[in-house]
């Protein structure tokens, strides 16, 4: 699910905003794949919380974080490449403002993910 800042700086769902299809998004042919790759993500930060449970030093806590941290880039880049092959290539098909708002989105959340 897509974020953006508001004026207020939270964030502010795809589904809240208007002019997003709510049809079929890229990623549905592998939601599945995704899911189990968010499963996995989602444990490596549950071991993360009992490594600091366990009183685990540090340098080994920031190793795990830092996979974690890949992972969660990883699904990014993947999702956002399913997002230019459906949703902006889409767009262009159609023609019309709608490329436009498309491609800046897609700026937008690469700029997002070049920050973190």
């Amino acid at each position: 699910m897509t974020t953006t800042d508001t004026a207020g700086g939270l964030p502010v769902t795809a589904q809240e905003e208007p002019g997003h299809d709510q049809g079929v998004h890229g990623y549905h042919k592998q939601k599945d794949e995704h899911l189990k790759r968010l499963r996995r993500i989602e444990g490596q930060i549950r071991g993360l919380q009992r490594m600091v449970d366990e009183d685990t030093y540090c340098i080994d806590i920031l190793t795990q974080v830092s996979a974690s941290t890949k992972a969660l880039q990883s699904f990014a880049l993947q999702l956002l490449e399913e997002h230019l092959r459906h949703c902006v290539a889409d767009a262009a098909l159609k023609g019309g403002d709608e490329i436009d708002t498309k491609v800046e989105e897609a700026t937008k959340a690469i700029a997002r993910l070049l920050r973190t």
